[in-house]
């Protein structure tokens, strides 16, 4: 048995397939992911994501040690602001990707689940010669609100403080009221929230959210739909053998004056040297694209890292790491047959609208 989430009983009631997911006992759909993922592109759906690690970075030596400890800098975000960030080896591999969120005088954190023991340690070893202390909160749940009608539909049932802040809220922005933290964050490339808070509350909240036919929705849909958005999911599009430079994730790595983060000097040396770049991929016929399919192209060989059939699209889309200059036609290997995909740049959706272009 894994571990369980305060919303496992409603799981369970609400009829989820359950599975293993990092060590946790996840729903991956409550009977149709397609209808779940469309209930997010079209309306709104809540995922239980309380399987996320949540840690406190306080002390006076916080600042510098994220500074040293993550590839993006902190100093990017002003207060009451989230920032996406990698955490490297000295290598430049990707240890976790994670969110931070700077609040008045300390931040958080939140980091994958599947690798939670490792991102402790890593934390807790990077800490030494900083003062500062790192606190895991597992007492806390997070419920993701998303979808075109998902703030509406929350700010309805919340207390004026709180529904005020679903609707005040900037992209990337978050307030705090009491124990909750309501950011305006997903990862689904619709509008909503996040909102981390204690485990009764989440349960209170999950099923004051269904009453009001906010539609719950497993690992499944949330897979679809941060693929259709361009969004990483670590194990497959990165980890510690992949930089962010080959993930897609040049964007994240801060390097803008002399700051001193792990992974520096590496990253350094590949944009030197190039590396390989990363892609979207949609099939032109019938099949589906999966992780592990071989891209062969004018190029060179590449990787599917990510894919799945885009119930938005109706077609099969992946991302994949493919050599530097790999553009316009390709070919992947599926059971044998070359079968013809487009290279394109990701998202292929956001807002519930196709969005990439050749």
């Amino acid at each position: 048995m894994g571990h369980r989430t305060p919303l496992y009983d409603q799981h369970v009631t609400a009829g989820a397939r359950l599975v293993d997911f990092g060590g946790w006992d996840m729903p991956v759909h409550y009977g149709s992911l397609l209808d779940e993922h469309h209930a997010v592109r079209t309306d709104a759906g809540m995922f239980d994501v309380s399987h996320m690690t949540v840690v406190d970075v306080t002390g006076a030596g916080a600042r510098d040690y994220l500074r040293h400890l993550l590839a993006n800098d902190v100093d990017r975000a002003p207060v009451g602001k989230a920032l996406y960030s990698a955490m490297l080896n000295a290598e430049g591999g990707v240890i976790d990707d994670l969110i931070v969120y700077r609040r008045d005088n300390d931040y958080r954190l939140v980091v994958n689940c599947g690798t939670r023991e490792k991102d402790l340690a890593w934390l807790a070893k990077q800490s030494e010669g900083f003062a500062v202390q790192v606190a895991e909160r597992p007492e806390l749940a997070i419920v993701a609100v998303q979808g075109p009608r998902a703030r509406e539909r929350l700010g309805a049932l919340l207390a004026p403080a709180r529904a005020a802040a679903v609707s005040d809220l900037k992209v990337f922005g978050f307030a705090e009221d009491g124990d909750w933290l309501i950011a305006r964050t997903g990862y689904t490339g619709e509008d909503g929230v996040e909102i981390i808070l204690p485990g009764a509350d989440a349960v209170a909240l999950w099923q004051q959210l269904a009453d009001a036919g906010v539609r719950p929705c497993g690992l499944g849909a949330r897979d679809t739909l941060r693929l259709e958005a361009g969004m990483n999911l670590y194990g497959n599009d990165m980890d510690e053998t992949i930089t962010p430079l080959q993930a897609g994730m040049g964007w994240t790595v801060a390097f803008g004056d002399d700051r001193d983060f792990i992974g520096r000097a590496a990253l350094e040396a590949q944009q030197q040297a190039g590396h390989e770049q990363f892609v979207g991929l949609i099939l032109e016929g019938k099949g589906v694209l999966r992780a592990h399919q071989k891209v062969i192209s004018a190029a060179g060989e590449g990787e599917i890292t990510s894919g799945t059939f885009s119930p938005t699209l109706g077609l099969s889309i992946a991302l994949a790491r493919v050599p530097a200059g790999t553009e316009g036609k390709a070919e992947v290997e599926i059971r044998g047959k070359r079968l013809p995909v487009s290279i394109v740049r990701p998202p292929f959706v956001r807002h519930g609208k196709t969005v990439y272009q050749q």
